[in-house]
């Protein structure tokens, strides 16, 4: 890539891009705020010209910068033809989380003016449809803490390295809702369940017994045969497209035995195809 490594962070008011930003200027990124989308283009020069030392640059658009905010698209095609390829995180919640966010911080909602916060939520997310469907990372904070989502950020961004792709294996139970941010998501409902064992209930699927119990049914070494050869294909598929993150999310019912048992096989198969992977057991903790 030509220039600087350039990082887009943009998404929902209230969904964590101040703590994304602050995430990436700790590990090395130079970090503007508030930008308005129009001034891109100048700040890569800056960044570029001789004797500049600035290789990483993160910049957070978002509605506070109003009618700037509609010239985004615009700049990025710009960008594209300087050969900058920058990579667009796209932070979002529920609105039940979002909500609770601002009347937590006692904060009006930018778009909300002096109705409900909940509607502005909503003409947001009509705003941003286009850019979230173009994003590369999309990071769902609804059940994050700061912690949680500063090591997603942390795991996308710290290696340095904008060159291949990343595959975050994310495990979940569907009585617990589906993550948002998966790209594709796989139910193993269907394999005998240990919660109706009893010596086997209290354990999870990174249990030796619970996951010998799962790995070794006809039916998961043949779904796991099937599905690794479609993972054969797309992974190496989405690697030559530049595809840079994919997020996998794999459901039983409560997220604690099948899906664990079956990610972290899949999260090794992934791996002897020489891509880096990050395994999120979401639910393995709950009851």
């Amino acid at each position: 890539m030509t220039g600087p490594e350039l990082v887009i962070i943009t998404g929902l008011s209230g969904a964590g891009r101040t703590t994304a930003a602050k995430v990436l200027e700790d590990v090395g990124f130079f970090v503007i705020d508030n930008l308005p989308p129009a001034l891109m283009g100048g700040v890569i020069e800056l960044a570029t010209a001789p004797g500049s030392s600035v290789e990483r640059v993160a910049l957070v658009v978002d509605v506070r910068g109003r009618e700037f905010f509609g010239d985004l698209r615009a700049s990025l095609e710009t960008l594209t033809e300087r050969k900058v390829s920058p990579r667009v995180v796209f932070l979002e919640a529920g609105d039940d989380e979002l909500v609770r966010r601002y009347e937590a911080a006692r904060r009006t909602h930018p778009l909300a003016g002096r109705g409900r916060v909940v509607d502005g939520i909503a003409r947001e997310r009509r705003l941003l449809t286009d850019l979230r469907a173009a994003a590369d990372l999309i990071v769902d904070t609804t059940d994050l803490n700061v912690h949680e989502l500063r090591q997603r950020i942390v795991d996308a961004f710290a290696s340095g390295s904008a060159d291949g792709m990343s595959v975050n294996v994310v495990t979940f139970g569907f009585k617990n809702g589906t993550p948002r941010d998966a790209d594709m998501v796989l139910d193993v409902r269907f394999l005998p369940n240990p919660h109706w064992v009893d010596e086997l209930r209290p354990l999870t699927g990174m249990d030796e017994p619970v996951s010998d119990y799962v790995l070794g049914r006809p039916e998961t070494v043949e779904y796991l045969r099937r599905v690794g050869a479609l993972l054969d294909l797309t992974v190496p598929a989405f690697v030559k497209e530049g595809k840079r993150y994919l997020t996998i999310a794999i459901g039983c019912t409560g997220g604690r035995h099948r899906s664990v048992a079956v990610g972290e096989a899949l999260a090794e198969h992934i791996r002897a195809l020489g891509v880096d992977v990050r395994v999120d057991h979401r639910d393995q903790a709950r009851e």
